[in-house]
């Protein structure tokens, strides 16, 4: 196995450290979802307090990196027809994220059929002089990828690889259990407040993402309008 590159590994974990790192993902094909904007997106982020940004796409990884010196935390998401992966699930496109400008490189790190081996990836994440973060559903495989040298561990995939619903609240227990075992954890994945970001990093997380509540408009008015829409209808409901 290639080694980590500890110096950049080691500047990362300085620089992230109990931080915010925002996801510039809109939504796919609307109307937010055009390079400039997601490179608009990211240096707003950045305005704001983010240390990493979340980017998908090697086209949107090189166009954000050619604007700021911020961490990028890139992938690439495709719908496989053989596999449920869609989080940097080919080698190739490790090594196009790497040339794009990113820092980090996520894949999916879930037990599912998938085209190429998770521990392939990890190799090819350092191979490329990047380091390596796992997009995880269950504690046994996030210990697993750490103990091989995946830099940092996301919760990203808890609640999202079945054909249940995700439940409404963040992970906060695989959180905890991570941290127990001195993991660098990044909290992601319905983390729709600050209080609720605020709590990851209470609870030991190393930096928390959020994606949807900062970025994705769409998703942040139909919010905004269902709630409102519920208040009307218990308006119209006769006492």
């Amino acid at each position: 196995m290639t080694p980590v590159n500890k110096e950049k590994e080691k500047q990362l974990l300085t620089l992230l450290k109990q931080s915010l790192i925002v996801s510039c993902q809109p939504v796919d094909h609307g109307p937010m979802d055009k390079v400039e904007h997601i490179v608009a997106m990211a240096l707003a982020a950045v305005d704001g307090g983010a240390k990493g940004l979340r980017i998908e796409g090697v086209e949107n990884v090189k166009a954000v990196a050619k604007v700021t010196n911020t961490p990028i935390v890139g992938i690439v998401k495709r719908d496989l027809v053989d596999s449920p992966i869609r989080i940097t699930p080919f080698i190739d496109d490790v090594k196009a994220l790497a040339q794009a400008g990113a820092s980090i490189v996520a894949f999916d790190g879930t037990q599912r059929q998938r085209p190429v081996a998770m521990l392939t990836l990890l190799e090819a994440i350092h191979s490329a002089g990047c380091i390596a973060m796992a997009d995880c559903a269950d504690y046994e495989t996030g210990l697993m990828l750490a103990q091989q040298g995946c830099t940092f561990i996301g919760s990203t995939m808890s609640g999202y690889t079945d054909l249940n619903p995700p439940p409404h609240d963040p992970d906060y227990a695989l959180v905890t259990r991570w941290v127990s075992q001195g993991l660098h954890v990044i909290a992601e994945g319905r983390y729709h407040s600050p209080d609720r970001a605020a709590k990851a990093i209470e609870l030991g997380a190393f930096s928390v993402t959020v994606g949807s509540a900062i970025t994705r408009v769409e998703h942040i008015t139909q919010w905004f309008a269902t709630s409102i829409a519920g208040a009307v209808l218990t308006e119209e409901i006769p006492r």
